[in-house]
C-alpha cells in the first residue's frame, strides 16, 4: 500500500511503525474470509482491509477520529484471525492498537459510552473492586429486564449482568508450597479478573507444576497485565501496568532464578509477550521489557516441554477444544493444548469454524453485546455438533462467555489436566454427572 506520511510525521515512532505496517498490506482481501465481523455484517468497513483504509486516512492526514471510524474500529474484536490469514505479514494488532490510542486522544465519546468505559477501566483490573462489583451484580440480576431499558447503557448493563456468575466464586489462597531446593522455578501471573471469577485455575496450575517438580515463586507487585485498558486505547494506563509487572518479574527472575513467567489467561499472554514492543521507546524499560516478553509462556506452551506424570486410567471423556483467539492467532499456539489433553486421556474433538471468535474479546461482549451474542450462538452451535461432554479452553474470557447459558460445562485446559492427574474435579463440572 502506498503511503504519503510526511518526514515530520515519521519522527513519531508510533506513526513510523504504523506506516511500515500499512506499506506491507497488498489489498488482497484474504483477511475478509476469516474476519468475524465481516462474516456477520458483510460490510467492507467491518473487515480488516476496510479498517486499514479508514486508519490510513485518519493517521496519514492527521485527522481527529470521526464517528464513522470509531464505529468500525470499536466493532473490531482484536481476535487477530486476520494476522493468521494474511500472506503478507501485516501486523494488524499494532496498527489497530495505535488507532485506538489516537481515537482516545482525539474523539469525544457520548457520555454513556464514556461512563461504561471509565467504570470498566476502574473496576476490572483491580481484584478487590471487581469482587465488590460482582456482589452488586448478584443482587442486581433480578432487575436486569428493567435495567435493559435504560437509554444509552441499558443493553450493555444487561449484557454485563448476564455474564456475572449466579453464585459468588469461592476464595482460594494464591500461595502454594515453597519450591524445593534445586527445583526449577517459575513466576505465575495471578491476574485480576480470573482469580476472582475462577481461582481454581491457578490453584490447578500450581498442583500440576508441583507434580512435575516445578515450583512457583511469588512476584510481589505484579498485577493486571494492562490488556483491558490497552485495547480501550488508554496507552498511559496500559504502560503503567506493564512497567509495574516488568519490575516485579525482573526481580524474581534475578533473585529467585525464575526461568519463565507463566500465564493461564491467553488474552493476558498476548499482551505480556508484546511488552517488549510496547516499551521499546522507554530507555529505562526497553531492555527489561524485552526480557520479560521473551520469558513469557502460556501454561500449555510450558507444560508441553515437561515430562508430566503418566495417567494411570484414561477417562476418554469427549472434550471439545475451543482454541481462544489470543492463543491460536495472538500467540500462534494451536496443537500443544490438544496434545496435553489427549495425553491426559481425554477424547479431544476439534470444533468446526474453530478459527472464528466466540465473541468474548476482553470486554467486547459488554461493549458490543449484539455482535458478541451472535458470535456466541454460532460458536455454541458448532460445539454442539461434535457432541462433547466438556468444553476445554485456555482463556477466562472465553470460559465466561461460553458458560453463560450453556448446558455444556466449560473448564480450563489445566484444570482438566490436574483432574486427570488425581486433582480435584473442576468446579465447572459440579452437578454434571462426573464421578471420580
Amino acid at each position: 500500500m502506498q503511503t504519503t506520511f510526511s518526514p515530520a510525521q515519521l519522527e513519531d515512532p508510533h506513526m513510523r511503525e504504523s506506516e511500515k505496517i500499512l506499506r506491507t498490506c497488498v489489498h488482497c482481501g484474504f483477511c475478509t474470509a476469516t474476519c468475524p465481523t465481516y462474516l456477520l455484517l458483510g460490510d467492507e468497513l467491518d473487515s480488516p482491509r476496510g479498517r486499514i483504509y479508514l486508519i490510513k486516512d485518519m493517521l496519514e492526514n492527521d485527522k481527529p477520529a470521526t464517528a464513522e471510524v470509531v464505529k468500525h474500529v470499536d466493532r473490531c474484536l482484536s481476535c487477530l484471525s486476520c494476522m493468521t490469514t494474511c500472506p503478507s505479514g501485516v501486523h494488524y494488532m499494532h496498527l489497530v492498537d495505535h488507532a485506538r490510542a489516537h481515537i482516545d486522544k482525539t474523539y469525544a465519546r457520548a457520555w454513556p459510552d464514556r461512563l461504561m468505559r471509565d467504570a470498566l477501566a476502574a473496576i476490572l483490573p483491580y481484584p478487590k473492586r471487581f469482587r465488590l462489583a460482582l456482589a452488586g451484580a448478584f443482587f442486581a440480576k433480578p432487575f436486569r429486564p428493567l435495567l435493559a431499558r435504560l437509554p444509552g447503557v441499558g443493553a450493555r448493563l444487561s449484557a454485563m449482568l448476564a455474564l456475572a456468575p449466579s453464585k459468588f466464586p469461592p476464595r482460594e489462597s494464591a500461595a502454594g508450597p515453597a519450591p524445593a531446593p534445586g527445583a526449577r522455578r517459575v513466576a505465575l501471573l495471578e491476574g485480576c479478573a480470573q482469580p476472582v471469577l475462577q481461582p481454581s485455575i491457578n490453584a490447578a496450575t500450581r498442583r500440576v507444576l508441583a507434580r512435575a517438580g516445578v515450583g512457583v515463586v511469588a512476584a510481589p507487585g505484579a498485577g493486571c497485565c494492562g490488556a483491558l485498558v490497552h485495547h480501550m486505547g488508554r496507552e498511559a494506563d496500559a504502560l503503567a501496568f506493564a512497567r509495574r509487572n516488568v519490575d516485579a518479574w525482573i526481580g524474581v527472575m534475578e533473585r529467585e532464578g525464575a526461568e519463565a513467567i507463566l500465564i493461564t489467561a491467553s488474552g493476558c499472554g498476548t499482551t505480556i509477550k508484546d511488552y517488549g514492543f510496547m516499551l521499546r521507546e522507554d530507555p529505562a524499560y526497553a531492555e527489561k521489557a524485552a526480557r520479560v516478553s521473551a520469558a513469557a509462556r502460556d501454561i500449555s506452551e510450558y507444560l508441553a516441554t515437561l515430562d508430566l506424570p503418566t495417567i494411570p486410567r484414561a477417562r476418554k471423556i469427549p472434550v471439545a477444544y475451543h482454541s481462544a483467539c489470543s492463543l491460536q492467532h495472538g500467540q500462534q499456539i494451536r496443537d500443544e493444548p490438544k496434545r496435553l489433553l489427549r495425553a491426559a486421556g481425554f477424547d479431544v474433538r476439534d470444533v468446526p469454524e474453530g478459527h472464528i471468535c466466540c465473541g468474548s474479546a476482553g470486554v467486547y461482549n459488554i461493549m458490543q453485546p449484539e455482535i458478541a451474542g451472535r458470535l456466541k450462538a454460532r460458536k455454541l452451535a458448532n460445539i454442539a455438533r461434535v457432541r462433547p461432554r466438556i468444553v476445554a479452553t485456555g482463556n477466562i474470557g472465553c470460559i465466561t462467555q461460553l458458560s453463560a447459558g450453556s448446558a455444556i460445562p466449560v473448564a480450563h485446559t489445566v484444570e482438566l489436566i490436574d483432574w486427570a492427574q488425581g486433582g480435584p474435579q473442576p468446579p465447572a463440572l459440579d452437578g454434571a454427572g462426573f464421578y471420580d
